[in-house]
Order: C-alpha cells, then sequence, then structure tokens
C-alpha cells in the first residue's frame, strides 16, 4: 500500500500501523490496522472515502482476541504474492467445479453412506442447478453496509480496522493476502472473484474478515424457496463446512430457510 494511499485519511484514522506480509523479502505491506478496537463511525466514513482514497475498510477479527498479536492481521500471516487476480477467474465455474467436489462420493472414504450424502443436498442431489438470478436491489447496499458495521461491532466489540487498498470489499479479500478458505484452496482470488459476482447480483458488501470466517452484508437476498434453494447450493459450493458443520438439521432445504429475507451472509471454514 502507498503510503500517499492513507493521506486522503488524515485527521480520520487512530494509531495503527502497516502490517507487513510474512512471505517475501518483507518488502510487501498490504494492509493498514488500528492498534486498537474500531467504531461504527469510523469504518462508515473510511467506507464512505474509499472512493477517493482507494483504500476499502475491513472490520477485522482475531483468532484468539486475548493474543497480543492479533493473528493473522498483526503477526502478519498475510500472503498477497500467493493470490492471482480474481478477473482471472469464472465465478460460474468455480461454484460448479466446487460443487462437483462437494458432492462425489466415495464409496471407500466417506463418513456418509450415499442416501444420506445425497440427502445434505437435496432436493439437487449431484447435480449442479446452476447460478441463482439476480434480484432488484430495493435496499441501499451502503446504507445496509454501515448497519451491519454498526451491529457486528456491537457483537464483536474487540475487533479492529484494517484498510487495504483495492478497488471492491471483494477484491480487497485477495489484495491483502487473507488465506482463511486454505483448507480448500490456497488461491484466495478464485473466492474474491465469487464473492464479486454476488456484488453484482445481490447487492453483498465485504464487512468483515476473520481468520477463517467472512461476513456480508447483502441488499437483495432470496425471497422464495426456489431463489433460496439456489443461493443455497452456492453457498454450499463456496463454503460446505456452512452445511456440513453449521445448525441441524444439515441439509441444503434447512439451510435455504435461514437465509431467506438474511441480510447478512456469514461463512467459516474449518
Amino acid at each position: 500500500m502507498h503510503p500517499e494511499s492513507r493521506s486522503s485519511l488524515d485527521g480520520l484514522l487512530p494509531p495503527g500501523r502497516m502490517i507487513t506480509s510474512d512471505e517475501g523479502n518483507g518488502d510487501r505491506q498490504p494492509l493498514w490496522l488500528s492498534d486498537g478496537p474500531a467504531v461504527p463511525e469510523l469504518w462508515t466514513r473510511t467506507y464512505t472515502e474509499h472512493a477517493r482514497s482507494g483504500l476499502w475498510p475491513l472490520l477485522l477479527d482475531a483468532l484468539d482476541p486475548n493474543d497480543g498479536e492479533f493473528r493473522p492481521w498483526g503477526s502478519g500471516e498475510v500472503f498477497p504474492e500467493q493470490m492471482s487476480s480474481p478477473a482471472s477467474h469464472d465465478p460460474a465455474g468455480l461454484l460448479a467445479q466446487w460443487w462437483a467436489t462437494c458432492t462425489a462420493v466415495d464409496e471407500d472414504d466417506d463418513m456418509l453412506d450415499v442416501k444420506r450424502r445425497l440427502a445434505v443436498t437435496a432436493p439437487f442431489g449431484q447435480v449442479w442447478p446452476g447460478l441463482a438470478a439476480s434480484r432488484e436491489m430495493v435496499t441501499n447496499p451502503e446504507q445496509l453496509a454501515s448497519e451491519f458495521a454498526e451491529a457486528f461491532l456491537t457483537d464483536c466489540p474487540r475487533t479492529r480496522l484494517g484498510l487495504v487498498a483495492a478497488p471492491s470489499g471483494a477484491e480487497a479479500l485477495a489484495a491483502v493476502g487473507w488465506a482463511g478458505p486454505c483448507n480448500y484452496e490456497n488461491d484466495t482470488a478464485k473466492f474474491s472473484a465469487v464473492v464479486r459476482d454476488w456484488e453484482d447480483r445481490f447487492g453483498a458488501r465485504v464487512v468483515a474478515v476473520g481468520f477463517s470466517t467472512l461476513h456480508l452484508s447483502i441488499a437483495a437476498p432470496p425471497v422464495s424457496e426456489h431463489e433460496a434453494l439456489l443461493v443455497a447450493a452456492e453457498h454450499f459450493a463456496f463454503c460446505p463446512d456452512n452445511i456440513w458443520q453449521g445448525s441441524r438439521p444439515y441439509t441444503l432445504a434447512a439451510y435455504a430457510e435461514r437465509i431467506t429475507g438474511a441480510h447478512r451472509w456469514d461463512f467459516w471454514w474449518d
């Protein structure tokens, strides 16, 4: 991040520091991190200034808030050099590929029998149903993102503010070198490509990121059972742990009910 990027925010920012990535020769500083907890007003003001500063604000949560290193952010466990460009990936193709992987049945190495495993993704089974259609924005995505940031900070008051030079929140995930989904895929740019598509189709905005969690505000969530099932299928392909290790019952249909009309999407990778 070039120092001049932050100069447009002079007077706004609390004490903080540039974070150097663990990888390479120590010359990559993809992130500015506040020294103390963020406040809702600061996130909203830096978010409003994004068009001028080029810096996307992220509410950053730590693996252990009591750990002075504030991992992975304060410890520099970010890897921007490993990431490709989100623009080089097709989100529809990625989701179809991930769906095929997650629904594949290995009778010799599967904790669930074939019938029970396919029941998780019913009514689709192993058949990729395709992308959900775009929805009309009836809520302002920027206002909703600000409201979500305030709510998130109420629930997670030790969260800090991070600033990343990126044109959007989706692209900030790759630019900062976040490795949250590394148990499934090391190139976060692929996940960024999908989130960028959600920004267009559902008014998604990246608000908060943790060690292996991602939190989006959603201006145009699915409202019908069919829409919600299609979106749930995308979520399963994107982050199967949301269903495999989420709330009972561990099925696509139950998950679809939970996200119907929901203005926030939360993801976690185990």
